[in-house]
């Protein structure tokens, strides 16, 4: 498994296991053991966990995992162990958030994580009309400076915002976006703009819930209601990319690549992101430890020119996808309210 340094005193594995399948109401969780499965990964060298306050029941669930890790393996393996969690303020209180809430919050998850100082915290804000996102950037840093945090980063901002809290003196280590073949909204600017700040980019949905993957190669676009809310929100990407003619040709050139590989779809589907520039990592959802050969693969697998080629060419076919990171997503939940936003988006953050 290749690592690599988000900062000079902060180093992670570059797949990263998610955690958002794992929390309640994200379907049945299948694991009869999802502690033992997280050790899995973890001696497996997939060291680094992502979750969230808002993930029911995962921050609790990494937490015992800490500690029975640490049990059977040792502090020294323990210390490998990278955990990073998200602040998300529900939508009511963003009118009237206070550094008290979010320092709160900030406890709760250090409480649940068996942590005294979380690894890494990544900041999202539902709506940018509640203008008081960039100050709530400054209170997690400053709660960095008194120990509670050792790195603050932030999840789904657009790059105008981003800038605007690194010049608030807000030392963003990461950025955690949505990227996937299927969206390379990241690459018209923001990848730019981390790289001239050192922040780097941990890309989540590069399988677009499972999408780009082998199960829907020759398959009929779905019409019946989709099991989860990934497949939800990424159907909607294939429709504005091109629609369904349009990913099937897609597939059929990763099935060519993989092929050549001796890998899957979704393999090749993770490994072209971690070639992108700024990306140091991709965020692999999980329910258990079934996939995790192909999940391990995904570092050890070099793209060719050709490989590259073909998939620009596949491409090449699509619309481009309106807007900066996150910026249809927020329209578009923008338009059927806080509901839908919750329901659809809220695992996305």
């Amino acid at each position: 498994m290749q690592r690599t340094k988000l900062a000079p005193d902060y180093e992670i594995s570059r797949v990263i296991r998610g955690g958002w399948q794992l929390a309640s109401g994200h379907g049945s969780v299948k694991s009869e053991d999802p502690v033992a499965d997280m050790i899995a990964f973890a001696d497996a060298g997939i060291t680094t966990f992502d979750c969230a306050d808002i993930y029911t029941g995962v921050e609790e669930t990494i937490g015992r995992f800490r500690l029975r890790y640490r049990d059977e393996r040792g502090q020294e393996a323990l210390d490998r162990i990278k955990v990073h969690t998200k602040f998300v303020p529900d939508l009511d209180i963003l009118p009237v958030i206070t550094k008290a809430h979010v320092e709160s919050v900030i406890d709760q998850s250090l409480r649940r994580l068996k942590l005294e100082r979380l690894d890494l915290v990544q900041f999202h804000w539902w709506d940018y009309s509640h203008p008081l996102w960039l100050q709530t950037s400054v209170w997690l840093e400053e709660l960095r400076q008194a120990g509670k945090i050792h790195k603050v980063s932030g999840t789904n901002f657009d790059t105008d915002r981003m800038l605007e809290m690194v010049k608030a003196g807000v030392p963003l280590t990461s950025m955690q976006v949505q990227y996937s073949l299927l969206d390379a909204r990241p690459a018209k600017r923001m990848a730019a703009a981390a790289a001239q700040h050192g922040v780097s980019l941990l890309c989540y949905g590069t399988v677009a819930g499972g999408f780009l993957g082998d199960r829907w190669l020759g398959q009929p676009e779905p019409t019946d209601a989709l099991e989860n809310r990934s497949l939800v929100k990424y159907k909607l990407i294939i429709d504005d990319l091109g629609g369904w003619d349009f990913f099937q040709a897609l597939l059929r050139t990763l099935r060519t690549i993989a092929d050549r590989h001796g890998v899957d779809i979704a393999t090749v589907a993770s490994a072209a992101m971690l070639s992108r520039p700024s990306v140091a990592g991709v965020i692999v959802g999980a329910r258990d430890r079934s996939h995790l050969a192909a999940n391990l693969a995904i570092s050890s697998v070099e793209l060719t020119e050709r490989d590259e080629a073909e998939m620009a060419s596949a491409l090449g076919m699509a619309r481009e996808l309106e807007g900066d990171v996150y910026t249809l997503e927020r329209d578009r939940t923008s338009r059927h309210g806080s509901i839908m936003k919750y329901n659809l988006n809220k695992g996305a953050a």
